[in-house]
Parts: C-alpha cells; structure tokens; sequence
C-alpha cells in the first residue's frame, strides 16, 4: 500500500525515483526498494521526508488519501 500510495503521488507530480529521492534526501536504493514494495515497512523517519518532498502527509502516504 505505502509503495503504491509513494508511486502515486510521485507520477502526479512528474517526477523519477532519484529526483524524488535527491528531494527527500535518502539514497537512490533507498527509494528504490520502498517503491518496488522490497521494504515493507519503511521508517517513520524515511516517510516523513518522502511525504515532504512530495508535499502530502504521512498518512496520504499510509492510506492513500
């Protein structure tokens, strides 16, 4: 779901995995894994700094809202 909910907003916003990634300011791989679903259950930490570079909320990433 959190990897579905990241792609999501991610596309929306017309941006890659590594541009995505340079703006969260976690690895490449990092990201890579928690789209592809690798990493279920992300860091709190890592999730905040996603949904910022993205500009939602923990919980859009968690529930898709």
């Amino acid at each position: 779901m959190i990897a579905q909910n990241i792609k999501k907003y991610r596309k929306k916003k017309g941006i890659s995995q590594d541009k995505l990634s340079k703006l969260a300011g976690i690895t490449y791989n990092t990201m890579i894994k928690i789209e592809s679903g690798a990493t279920l259950n992300p860091r709190v930490d890592t999730l905040r700094l996603v949904a910022k570079a993205l500009d939602v909320t923990v919980d859009n990433l968690l529930n898709g809202k």
